[in-house]
């Protein structure tokens, strides 16, 4: 396989979070100046300003109304924004660090508060409502949609995956490696998959709870993002490499080195047409396009 890269530099920007829409937009958080931003084809970026540089927006993902939810884990707040960038925050706690996030199975926005070890639910409306974990500083992180109807989390600091339904019921799974510091996490057809940032590893659950490490060629790598295919195949930031890793169901792990120019790989997107897109910390966004028939 000897994939393409295409790179968009944003002028004093930062990307961290991404994800890319079915319009062929892609969306980025810029951690460091309170912004979000939209890169299209063939108008480059658009910039919005979300909230003081401190806030840091972080993740971001679409939501069922079609605006774009970010979180703001600087200053404890979510936001929401439109297609045209009318911008709507809504207040949390300060110390919450809200950071995953997605669209769950009741088409609500879910997510987690890394500094007050719950997950929260937000309605269209702004309606929240939080669940507290299970295990004591347990450092709620990712979050991401099941095969099974659930939701599934990271756990960093309690070396754990945990599974909630909508109705706020959670169990916990220990991970087999000590100290591995879950981060990223992603669902397939028929597996949960995540990475590893403290072990060097990725991660898979199958259906009947059964777990799976995959470690890398260089274990202080760092993995930090995954996200999935419609073919199982999963896609994953290596943040200590400057790299790019592809894993496939079966565990074959392939790793692509990102061009010279950028650094920091964080978030991570799979768009419709099978691109791959990499927010890099450094002030870029990497368009990644696969040959899947090498």
């Amino acid at each position: 396989m000897t994939p393409t890269f295409q790179q968009f530099d944003i002028d004093d920007g930062a990307p961290y979070g991404i994800t890319a829409t079915d319009d062929g937009a892609v969306w980025v958080t810029l951690i460091h100046t309170g912004e979000v931003a939209v890169l299209t084809p063939d108008h480059g970026f658009r910039r919005y300003a979300v909230g003081p540089p401190t806030c840091r927006p972080s993740v971001v993902a679409r939501g069922a109304d079609g605006s774009m939810w970010f979180t703001r884990s600087g200053d404890g707040r979510l936001g929401r924004i439109t297609a045209e960038g009318a911008v709507t925050d809504f207040e949390l706690k300060t110390h919450s660090a809200p950071f995953g996030l997605c669209e769950g199975p009741d088409a609500a926005m879910w997510f987690t508060e890394m500094g007050t070890n719950r997950v929260g639910r937000i309605s269209a409306t702004g309606e929240i409502t939080r669940f507290s974990m299970p295990c004591a500083d347990a450092y709620p992180s990712f979050i991401a949609n099941g095969p099974d109807g659930a939701l599934w989390l990271t756990l960093n600091r309690a070396n754990a995956l945990a599974r909630m339904t909508t109705s706020g019921t959670i169990s916990v799974h220990p991970l087999p490696t000590s100290d591995a510091m879950p981060v990223g996490i992603t669902g397939t057809r028929d597996a949960i998959w995540f990475v590893e940032i403290g072990s060097g590893q990725i991660g898979r659950m199958a259906g009947d709870g059964a777990i799976s490490e995959f470690p890398l060629p260089d274990r202080a790598a760092k993995p930090h993002a995954i996200a999935s295919t419609s073919t199982g195949v999963c896609w994953f930031t290596e943040w200590a490499t400057n790299r790019v890793g592809r894993i496939t169901p079966s565990g074959e792990i392939t790793e692509f080195d990102l061009p010279a120019s950028v650094a920091e790989p964080h978030g991570i997107a799979v768009d419709d047409a099978g691109a791959v897109w990499v927010a890099m910390e450094s002030g870029s966004v990497i368009r990644l396009l696969p040959d899947e028939s090498a």
